[in-house]
């Protein structure tokens, strides 16, 4: 990162910050071309590992290119502010995001997807309890993104 005086390093705030996030984009490689997708997600830790998941539909072109390349990127950013001025170089944006990469994987199993789908829902809604029936497990793909690095920048 070039501006150290912007970064973030504190895991615990890198967190607080992802809580307020309500849109991940994941950025994946189509042939020789970027693909970028955004969408909702849910997030956990595990064991000091930080995982994203997210759900779709269960064919397409995200699909594909998860399949083709187990690497991808990502970006959450939240707390957006237009510093206004009195001339256009003095005009500024706060705004709080975090940069990554990672595996991303289609997850297979049932239980896997309930659990996916279960941080999906905790992170949206803060609430733990839910049932899923077998047809919407079935309905859907959910990703799994395992996180490997990751950059946290506040500019206020």
């Amino acid at each position: 990162m070039r501006r150290k005086d912007n970064e973030i390093t504190d895991m615990n705030y890198i967190d607080e910050i992802i809580g307020k996030c309500d849109c991940i984009r994941i950025a994946m490689i189509d042939k020789d071309k970027p693909y970028i997708v955004p969408l909702n997600f849910g997030y956990e830790i595990v064991k000091g590992k930080r995982y994203f998941y997210c759900h779709g539909a269960k064919e397409g072109r995200k699909i594909d290119l998860i399949k083709e390349n187990v690497y991808a990127a990502f970006e959450l950013d939240t707390n957006h502010k237009l510093h206004q001025s009195d001339f256009p170089c003095g005009y500024s944006f706060g705004f709080q995001s975090i940069i990554g990469t990672g595996k991303i994987f289609i997850l297979e199993s049932d239980e896997e997807k309930i659990h996916g789908l279960k941080m999906i829902m905790k992170h949206n809604s803060k609430k733990e309890d839910w049932n899923f029936d077998k047809k919407m497990i079935d309905a859907v793909s959910v990703i799994k993104i395992s996180v490997e690095e990751l950059s946290c920048k506040e500019h206020k």
